[in-house]
């Protein structure tokens, strides 16, 4: 990639114009990262970019933005400019084409302010991003409170570069990001969106959570964390403290490599323990009885309220319905083990119940029993090709209804239970159910 962003860079030097690899490219290389794309700078004007790549498209001519694509590789040119005020809090109301010591002031953060020469690799530096790249420092270009006036989804992605990179915010930007919290109701839910789901996912994903929850950011995501904290839990069973503690420790605990349903999963896996707190006279101890069912509603509200995929939903809703059922698995009978475990989001659920008891109580059986069950179940498939068909119902002579599904399951419970293995025991077994 980085060869063909130089050979594109090179175009528009060749035919005069001043051209820097522009922000994130230039971060991300300078701390030893591999650019996921490369941003040009240039002070060729949008028609002078699309004179030089005549297929180009002009997604952002009205900003300065050109997209070409060279070798099939997308890349935004823009044309160095100032910006003009901004009314809706996301976007400027014109646009000025400028120098690069302008467009840099324009910029959101120090770090995402830096320029390097696509040829040379000489850096440009016009905000002191250079110093704060070394001392992992976070700051606003310029007056902070305005970056954030301008664009206030750059209060989120604040707390994304934070907890991404692992660098301190700087305490005036840090303040601004506390002061101006609100305007986050300016952006759009699937901007949010987005930026909270890349936080979540980053390996530093539990200071994400505590940066957005501090930063009262959180009122405008999932306000229903903030009932977590000093939601009391059970001492026997839960020694590191409140529900909130419990959750970050969990998301601190999760690989590196998670999906956004895991981290959300884990997030929300608690979530209705503050609804749901009683507390039991007679047996000395807080309950939550109905925490995971009641979470799984909560959960469903929550994330179709931020607009996430159906998908999504489905499956976050699931491992945090199922993620009490783990203490139950050694008193289940092998066909429902099966089934619990054939289930799509099993694997996920695996990892959130590890961190569940890791976090808490350290109880390992009910993991490490399922774990052996995999290994147990490995040589054939989980739930097999059924021995019986409605088909075969028919040609028995009932007709179809709700017998069908219950004869149906019946028979895959026995085989699953490896107590019938041909089609022919399997029918017999239907003959007399049905004769019963």
């Amino acid at each position: 990639m980085k060869t063909t962003a130089v050979a594109t860079a090179q175009r528009l030097i060749d035919a005069g114009h001043t051209t820097y690899f522009a922000g994130g490219c230039v971060r991300d290389a300078l701390l030893g990262n591999e650019p996921k794309d490369y941003d040009i700078a240039t002070s060729a004007t949008p028609d002078e970019v699309q004179a030089l790549f005549p297929k180009s498209d002009a997604i952002g001519a009205h900003f300065g933005v050109i997209l070409v694509k060279e070798n099939k590789i997308p890349f935004e040119i823009a044309t160095f400019r100032h910006d003009g005020s901004y009314k809706d809090g996301r976007h400027p109301e014109s646009v000025t084409f400028s120098s690069p010591e302008e467009d840099a002031q324009r910029r959101d953060f120090t770090v995402n302010g830096l320029f390097q020469h696509p040829v040379t690799e000489e850096v440009i530096d016009h905000v002191g991003g250079l110093a704060d790249l070394k001392s992992k420092t976070l700051r606003a270009i310029g007056n902070a409170a305005d970056r954030f006036q301008e664009d206030a989804l750059r209060l989120m992605r604040a707390v994304r570069f934070a907890t991404v990179l692992d660098f301190e915010i700087e305490a005036s930007t840090w303040q601004a990001v506390q002061d101006h919290a609100g305007l986050l109701e300016q952006i759009s839910t699937e901007r949010v969106r987005d930026e909270f789901t890349r936080t979540l996912v980053a390996p530093g994903r539990a200071r994400g959570l505590d940066l957005l929850t501090e930063s009262g950011l959180m009122r405008f995501i999932v306000p229903e964390v903030y009932a977590l904290i000093g939601c009391e839990q059970p001492p026997q069973w839960h020694p590191e403290g409140d529900v909130y503690t419990h959750t970050r420790i969990m998301l601190d605990m999760l690989g590196g490599d998670v999906t956004p349903e895991l981290a959300l999963a884990v997030l929300l896996h608690d979530i209705a323990k503050p609804p749901t707190y009683t507390y039991d006279e007679e047996a000395d101890r807080i309950r939550f009885n109905g925490h995971d069912r009641v979470g799984a509603e909560m959960a469903d509200v929550i994330l179709r309220r931020m607009k996430y995929s159906n998908k999504t939903i489905e499956d976050v809703c699931a491992m945090v319905r199922n993620h009490m059922n783990f203490m139950n698995v050694m008193d289940m009978r092998t066909a429902k083990v099966k089934r619990f475990m054939a289930r799509p989001t099993f694997e996920q659920e695996m990892e959130l119940h590890r961190v569940d008891c890791a976090s808490s109580n350290g109880l390992t059986e009910n993991y490490d029993f399922l774990r052996e069950k995999e290994k147990e179940f490995a040589a054939e498939p989980l739930i097999p090709t059924p021995l019986v068909t409605g088909k075969d119902l028919i040609d028995m002579g009932l007709k179809p209804g709700p017998v069908f599904k219950k004869i149906l399951t019946q028979v895959q419970t026995e085989q699953l239970e490896g107590h019938l293995s041909t089609r022919e025991d399997a029918l017999d077994f239907v003959r007399k159910t049905i004769e019963v």
